[in-house]
């Protein structure tokens, strides 16, 4: 069988698909090598894979950004993205790809999946002239299309004349200012790893040009004519379902294996002691509101607070995740309120009827796998691009603010609780992902790479 390295910038966001396509690939009897940082570590080496820690890029704590980038600042607006290109995304770009370049050189990989944002993986396999897989974490919004405007313009695609000029008008600019602003920067990387200058011109570089495993399904996308050839959708990537060995007849239970430290249950998956009230609630009919901000903008004044405010006393039992921050931090919770730091969705989202988020696409995709219509709050970095495919495709409301008040977020969860077609849609939705294939069709795709020599 091959030998794949599977890379993952060290956000919870991005582990889950990676990992979980990670995971699927050891099944298949491929030796994984994983490349992440050090506190996601565990997550890969409990599936199987070989870990290869960041060394000569920067590794950092998705919760604390600050501590590694001080000049990150709170990541919000124009200025917070321009600072997570400059120091994440292209600045530890080229340490990505000599860690790579060195470990390929101690022993050959065959192939590389890369997460999208990880650009020096992709460099590392052109360097080394192998194959190699892009795992979209987010929307597709950096493949460009002449039926679309750039990413980063508060604009829907133009319907009418004017509109897609005004969409070909900043096309244009866009073009430019990636010509002269981005494409010396990725030139200086190229030739830190031994790569020739190339004309790039367009964001779509940065992705493979052979497999694009795109999460989601076109119904969350923008309608275009040219969608490159080497897109394939295949839905939510979460951890492939297998039968569980408790259920196998005893003559062939395989003895359990010793718990390591990487394999026992997460604390995350520990339902809170509260749980009973949100079953209770559900077997009733009482309404389930189910309020995020993810993992990575865990400013709570920006969503939960305001949204636990604008729901306190109202019919609906409201949980609420913290991302991490310790939940006492809301300090005394409405008599309906019920929060945790993390609660896994598969777990959660059965039982919920609305989902209030910041427009995480993991997140997303998972509320709508489960036919869960969304409120969608998105402010910084793809997350309002989110927001619009979301009510562009029918499954929830686009609040347009990433720091909604009270009575807008009261006023769209009552919309969306009283709307049975954002239930409707988000169900019509679901079997869609479910159709495309998931971890499954994923690895079929990557397993579709490799040599004969190597093996599928």
């Amino acid at each position: 069988m091959a030998r794949i390295l599977v890379t993952s910038l060290p956000f919870a966001g991005h582990v889950g698909p990676t990992g979980a396509l990670a995971a699927e690939l050891v099944h298949r009897g491929h030796h994984v090598v994983a490349y992440t940082g050090r506190k996601y570590r565990d997550r890969f080496v409990a599936a199987g894979a070989q870990w290869l820690p960041w060394t000569r890029a920067q590794d950092f704590d998705d919760a604390d950004l600050g501590a590694t980038f001080p000049g990150l600042g709170d990541g919000k607006g124009l200025r917070g993205a321009r600072a997570n290109g400059d120091l994440i995304l292209f600045g530890t770009a080229s340490g990505q790809a000599r860690d790579i370049l060195a470990a390929a050189e101690r022993e050959p990989f065959d192939l590389v999946v890369a997460d999208q944002l990880g650009f020096g993986a992709g460099l590392a396999a052109e360097a080394l002239a192998i194959p190699w897989a892009s795992v979209a974490v987010t929307p597709l919004t950096m493949v460009s299309s002449r039926d679309l405007p750039p990413p980063g313009t508060p604009f829907p695609p133009g319907t009418g004349r004017l509109s897609r000029v005004r969409d070909a008008l900043l096309r244009a600019a866009a073009g430019l200012a990636y010509r002269r602003l981005v494409d010396p920067r990725l030139n200086r990387i190229r030739a830190e790893v031994g790569l020739g200058r190339a004309a790039l011109g367009a964001p779509d570089s940065l992705y493979s040009p052979r497999l694009l495993l795109a999460q989601g399904v076109p119904a969350l996308e923008y309608p275009r004519t040219d969608l490159p050839g080497q897109v394939h959708f295949v839905g939510r990537l979460t951890p492939a379902r297998r039968p569980d060995p408790a259920h196998q007849p005893p003559a062939s239970r395989p003895d359990p294996p010793m718990p390591s430290p990487a394999s026992r249950p997460d604390p995350a998956h520990r339902r809170p002691a509260w749980w009973s009230d949100l079953v209770a609630a559900r077997t009733s009919g009482r309404p389930v509101v189910h309020i995020t901000q993810g993992t990575l903008d865990v400013d709570l004044a920006d969503l939960v607070r305001p949204a636990v405010a604008a729901l306190a006393g109202a019919e609906a039992l409201v949980v609420c995740t913290t991302g991490g921050v310790p939940p006492d931090t809301l300090g005394p919770l409405p008599e309906n309120v019920r929060a945790a730091a993390f609660l896994p969705h598969d777990l959660l989202l059965p039982l919920v009827d609305v989902m209030v988020t910041n427009g995480g696409w993991g997140g997303v995709l998972a509320a709508v796998e489960h036919g869960v219509p969304l409120v969608v709050a998105g402010g910084s970095l793809d997350k309002p691009e989110v927001a619009r495919r979301v009510a562009r495709a029918g499954v929830g409301l686009d609040l347009r603010t990433g720091e909604p008040g009270r009575r807008r977020i009261r006023r769209a969860v009552a919309t969306v609780l009283d709307g049975p077609e954002f239930r409707r849609r988000a169900r019509a939705l679901a079997a869609e992902l479910a159709a495309a294939g998931g971890i499954p069709a994923a690895a079929d795709l990557v397993e579709g790479l490799l040599t004969p020599r190597t093996g599928g």
